[in-house]
């Protein structure tokens, strides 16, 4: 039996560390052909969503999928994308949270990697509508403490 990933549940975990804080958790995610998500909305082959309570329905974050309905432009959506594709999780108002090695896999031998502070970069926050309700919704703060997120890189 092959193991599984550890990103899923990461993923899971920063999602639901964020809810309890009273955070916003956004999650930055390379969009290939598998990646069902609005195209309009997609920079630089990127998308930051708003993956809040308030900002989807059904959220389901299994191990190989993340699924939910949202609204861009006041138009509901269904969103679909892999986990293998998630770059990174984090609270859009301080910068916490974890990214992450696209493309993995889920060969089970994720491990987490001491690594300095990232740099916050517009790829992983862009405004992208202009909708303050829709998964995509609202332009992210930048991170707090002199510009630098807390992002820690998981492989």
């Amino acid at each position: 039996m092959s193991e599984i990933s550890t990103k899923p549940y990461l993923i899971r975990a920063i999602h639901q560390w964020c809810s309890d804080q009273g955070l916003t958790p956004y999650i930055s995610v390379v969009v290939d052909h598998r990646t069902l998500v609005p195209r309009q909305f997609v920079q630089d082959g990127q998308i930051v969503l708003n993956v809040s309570a308030d900002a989807t329905q059904s959220l389901v974050i299994g191990n190989e999928m993340i699924a939910f309905q949202a609204r861009f432009g006041g138009v509901a959506q269904n969103i679909s994308l892999p986990v293998d594709n998630v770059s990174a999780i984090y609270a859009r108002e301080n910068g916490h949270g974890m990214a992450f090695e696209v493309g993995a896999g889920s060969s089970g031998d994720d491990e987490l990697e001491a690594s300095p502070e990232l740099e916050a970069s517009p790829e992983l926050e862009p405004g992208l509508s202009d909708d303050p309700l829709s998964g995509a919704a609202e332009e992210p703060s930048p991170p707090k403490g002199g510009g630098r997120s807390h992002l820690k890189l998981v492989k």
